[in-house]
This record gives C-alpha cells, structure tokens and sequence, in this order.
C-alpha cells in the first residue's frame, strides 16, 4: 500500500497521448505508488466535462480548453505540465486541393502562403453562388482552432464570415472527409496522416511550420482535485516527466509506435502513427513540458481576437492561475539525476514567438496583439 489514491486519466486517441500511455506502460506511474487506469474518451468536451465533475481525476487536455471561461466557471483548471509541442496540421480534401492548385499554384506551392489559394477558391465560389466550404476543428477552445482560423485570416478569409466551422472528434476527422461532409480540418497526428495515406486529403501547413516550438496540450487537474490530492498530482507529474523523457529518444520510438497502434491507444496502423514522431512532435527535450506564461497568454490573445471572453477578463491573473511551472519545477527538481537539468528546465532562453507571418507576439500587450489582425473580433 502506497498511501496514494487510485488514479483515473483521461486521453484521446491521439499521438501526443503519448506520456500518459508510456507511463503506465513502462511502469512509471507504478514506480511512483500510483494504480492509474487509462479512459479512452469520444470527445474533448467529454474530456472537459469528466475532469470537471471528478469522473476524471486528470487527463490530457487541450491546452485552450484549461484556459477557457467555461473551465474557470466550473471550479478553475490546472495545467501543472505541458505534454508536447507540434503535431497538429491542416488538411484538405483533394478535390479542394486541385481546385485550389488551379486558380493559384504558385501559393498553393509554397506552404506558408498556401492559403492565399483558398482565398481565391473561395472568393470564386461567391462568385458562382456555391455554398460556403467546411472546415472542422477539434472544439472552439484549441491550439487547432486557432491554427486554422489565424492561417485563413492572413490570407484574407474571415473564418466566421466566408467559410462555415464545425467541431468534429479527431478521429471522427477522416470519416466526415470521406463522405463529404467537410473539406478539410485542423487536427492533430495521426489523422492527417491517415487520410494522406488513404488518399482522402492533401496537407497543407504543419504546427511547426506555423510556429516552431509552438504549444499543444497539457496535463490537466482541476484546482480542486490539487487542493486535495497533492502527493498524488507530484507523482503523476514525475512519471509523466520520464515518460515524455523516454517517448522523445528515437531509440523507443520503434515500441512507442507499436505501443500508440493498439486499439485501446490511438488505434491505426503503425506507419501512420510513426510519421509525426520523425520529426514533428516534440514530448521534453527543449523544456518542452514546462508550461509556459507566454503560452497561456498566447491561447487568451486569441480568445480575445476571436470574441470568447469578455473585455474586462483579466489574462494575467487567468495564466497565473492556472498555468503552474512551479508545480513542473518541483516534480522535475525531486528527480534529481534521473532528467538532465539542461533538458527540464531550457527556459533560460526564451521560447520562439514569431509565427510563420513573421508577427511577433508581445505578452507584456496581449489585447494591442489581439487587436493588431486585419481580420478579427478585437478592438
């Protein structure tokens, strides 16, 4: 008997699922006195939901969604660890693709200008009166969300006026473009893989093309449970530290992709899984799970751009509260040697902040930011 509680997490199938699966499977939760059962869940919202009534006691989590007014209405969100960076894309159906390679192929070549070729589909689809296309994102509050709406606005787009947005589970993502339901989607690895390579859909831009070392997801508690359990949450975060440690070495990645294939994990073949660890996704190295200010501040700026929170919310206080690098530091500093400092903690030099426009963003003036688009809600 450890003395700890028994654990429920959380995770949707998907490749940065990663930590919480290598965790168990490796043993490492086990080694920290944890008994953790892992819950494969439909959705994002029921994600949300579970964590927020208890039914979950933690889970992988879009980083966006522990930010959101929702999540702080229903007891305020932890975010103590960041589980990866990257990993996200944005496909369209092959038709879209051609049609878009024939009225701009010069952009439709050059992937950080891609959208200016949509621009032109669209702006012609008008033209002839044709209903307007469909993109799917994984919920309102995520890195996906904001990905595709920001990509679509640089070009021109405005993503709430010349184009419809729906919310689709990931995994649902391949189907619904198959069957014509949607042109293209923003999710992440491995569903546009899958449908590259069932040859359903066209990549157009990788989050890492969007923002190099940019944010995904997270690990995420409710205050509450923290409040009541923090021996447990300490050890959870040591093992998912290691177990990002281990998913990061291209040595494991052979028993990783083999470990995310099973059904009960992410559940496709394993060459499709095994595209976005080559050289997409990133688990630890680069500090990449440390949770960082600049982050939060980033999702709340988009918030603001794209009218989800209110004008006197304050953004500081929301990513002080909930974003947690000291509860990180604390887990990663009581593995002693087992982690490279250097590894855990590289945040001496600061993350990059330019996206793939070249703008750069300023957390010191997150609303001048949110209301320094051509194209948004703000200001």
């Amino acid at each position: 008997m450890s003395g700890l509680a028994d654990l429920t997490l959380g995770f949707i199938p998907l490749t940065d699922c990663a930590p919480l699966v290598v965790a168990k499977a490796q043993g490492f939760f086990a080694e920290e006195g944890l008994e953790v059962a892992l819950s494969r869940e439909a959705s994002w919202a029921t994600i949300r939901d579970k964590v927020a009534v208890g039914a979950l006691d933690g889970a992988h989590m879009l980083a966006p969604t522990a930010l959101a007014p929702a999540g702080l209405e229903g007891g305020s969100m932890l975010a103590p660890l960041a589980l990866n960076q990257n990993g996200s894309a944005i496909t369209v159906s092959i038709q879209l693709a051609a049609l878009m390679a024939e009225a701009d192929p010069g952009a439709l070549a050059a992937p950080l200008v891609t959208a200016h070729a949509l621009a032109a589909v669209v702006a012609r689809r008008r033209e002839q009166g044709a209903p307007p296309l469909t993109f799917a994102v994984v919920f309102p509050h995520s890195m996906h969300n904001y990905f595709l709406r920001y990509w679509l606005a640089q070009a021109g787009i405005d993503p709430d006026r010349d184009v419809r947005l729906v919310v689709t589970p990931p995994p649902r993502m391949v189907e619904h473009l198959r069957s014509g339901e949607i042109d293209g989607f923003c999710v992440g690895a491995p569903w546009n893989a899958a449908a590259v390579d069932e040859g359903l859909g066209e990549s157009l831009i990788k989050a890492s093309q969007f923002w190099p070392g940019g944010p995904d997801k997270v690990f995420g508690v409710t205050a509450a449970w923290a409040e009541r359990h923090g021996d447990e949450l300490r050890a959870a975060l040591r093992a998912l530290i290691r177990a990002a440690a281990w998913a990061d070495e291209p040595g494991n990645h052979a028993e990783l992709v083999a470990l995310l294939s099973r059904p009960d994990h992410v559940g496709v073949e394993p060459e499709i899984v095994a595209r976005a660890l080559k050289s997409e996704i990133v688990f630890h190295r680069n500090a990449a799970g440390l949770p960082r200010r600049e982050h939060a501040l980033w999702f709340l700026s988009q918030m603001v751009r794209w009218g989800q929170v209110e004008a006197d919310l304050d953004l500081a206080a929301v990513a002080d509260r909930v974003y947690r690098p000291d509860l990180f530091r604390e887990a990663a500093l009581s593995l002693g040697p087992v982690l490279e400092p250097a590894q855990v903690f590289a945040d001496a030099a600061p993350p990059a902040s330019a996206l793939f426009d070249g703008a750069r963003f300023d957390p010191a003036d997150v609303r001048a930011y949110a209301a320094s688009f051509a194209v948004g809600r703000a200001g």
